[in-house]
């Protein structure tokens, strides 16, 4: 075996040095996650949230690997964005930003880590509000986290990618809930947030992907976002967006002096993973980020909206294809949901749901038993998933 061959089996889950990398990245990812949620309460200001989500990943990740002889890259793989009702994904404002979380909004989380290169990513869904979620956003909350729990069940060797796209589609409309267009399933590899292998979330003539089937010791960021709208967002202010991944093949001599400033910054401080403008120096950052952008040199992640009104909610684990099952290693205990909709006359999402997530193996081993709280065990439905032990 080659060094080079040698190199790429090491990067795959067949290594059992990836698959700690990757649970380590889950569990900091999860604990972020698991304080942002517990600080969303009305008055607080929604760059503050972003500031500490990603405060705490830079913390917990500076903390590994210090004594390693090899420098080993890790930190925050995708900036926290806090997005409330009807804006879809993305927001994460500039310091200077006074928006603040008000009772009753709901709150989609979205943030990632990495260490190393290998990525857990997860996006939840909070309502700020005491007990039960009722009405349309208990609705589309329990539209989002049906379709990723029978997303979780066919992510799975030997589906298709087009076996998703169908499923989640008909698990919305049993909730009168529509999944949002343009939204991607990745697969992910090692410094690799959004790779060649795709799932759609709603197939129409515009968009089409290639057909793929999913592979033992493949990894995906499963995406699902429900809304109570068109699902047809659209981008309403080119100002709000903040967050930037640098375009790798791409390469232009930039005019401006602000923008050789900012993309010198940027190509030193963020190479590979999306970063968020608020740790670039913020006045050079505005002028020199246009230029980048306008010639392709960074690829931006627009803050997109649904109409007002209308109610979105996310869900996005990152699942491990190991060879005795589907892993979810991101995730968070959804709120008490009393959705209006129910399930209960749709024999073909009960029977998805029914599918297990971990293959029995043979001969009589131990039980795996629950992971702690924030680790991935997904044989226990999350607290407003649909009971589907009588299908």
């Amino acid at each position: 075996m080659s060094d080079d061959e040698r190199e790429e089996k090491e990067l795959d889950l067949t290594s059992p040095e990836v698959v700690t990398k990757y649970k380590g990245a889950a569990e900091i990812v999860n604990k972020a996650l698991q304080l942002v949620v517990s600080e969303c309460k009305p008055k607080a200001k929604i760059v503050d949230l972003c500031e500490k989500g990603d405060a705490f990943i830079k913390e917990q990740t500076g903390n590994m690997y210090k004594n390693v002889k090899k420098k080993i890259e890790r930190g925050v793989a995708f900036p926290t964005c806090i997005s409330v009702n009807n804006t879809v994904c993305h927001f994460s404002p500039l310091s200077s930003d006074e928006t603040v979380l008000e009772e009753g909004d709901i709150v989609k989380i979205d943030m990632g880590c990495h260490i190393d290169g290998f990525i857990a990513v997860v996006a939840h869904t909070h309502v700020v509000q005491g007990g039960p979620v009722t009405g349309r956003a208990a609705d589309v909350l329990a539209a989002a986290n049906t379709a990723a729990e029978v997303a979780l069940r066919l992510v799975r060797p030997g589906r298709k990618n087009s076996d998703v796209t169908e499923a989640i589609q008909k698990v919305a409309a049993a909730y009168d809930c529509k999944i949002v267009e343009g939204v991607l399933s990745h697969q992910m590899k090692q410094f690799v947030i959004d790779g060649n292998k795709v799932v759609l979330s709603v197939s129409n003539p515009d968009t089409r992907v290639d057909d793929a089937e999913f592979e033992e010791n493949e990894v995906y960021s499963v995406d699902i976002v429900t809304s109570t709208g068109e699902g047809k967002p659209k981008l309403l202010d080119e100002k709000q967006t903040t967050i930037y991944k640098r375009a790798v093949d791409k390469s232009y001599n930039l005019k401006m002096k602000a923008s050789r400033f900012i993309f010198s910054e940027i190509s030193q401080k963020f190479p590979i993973m999306p970063f968020t403008a608020r740790d670039l120096e913020e006045k050079r950052a505005r002028l020199g980020l246009v230029e980048c952008v306008n010639h392709d040199l960074l690829q931006p992640y627009p803050v997109l909206h649904e109409k007002p009104g209308d109610l979105v909610a996310h869900i996005k684990f990152t699942v491990l294809l190991m060879p005795n099952g589907s892993d979810r290693i991101t995730s968070h205990a959804l709120q008490e949901l009393s959705p209006a909709k129910t399930i209960d006359d749709e024999p073909e999402i009960k029977t998805w749901l029914a599918l297990p997530v971990k293959t029995k193996k043979k001969g009589g081993g131990k039980k795996k038993k629950a992971g702690k709280k924030g680790e991935s065990c997904q044989a226990e439905p999350m607290e407003g998933e649909p009971n589907v032990a009588e299908s």
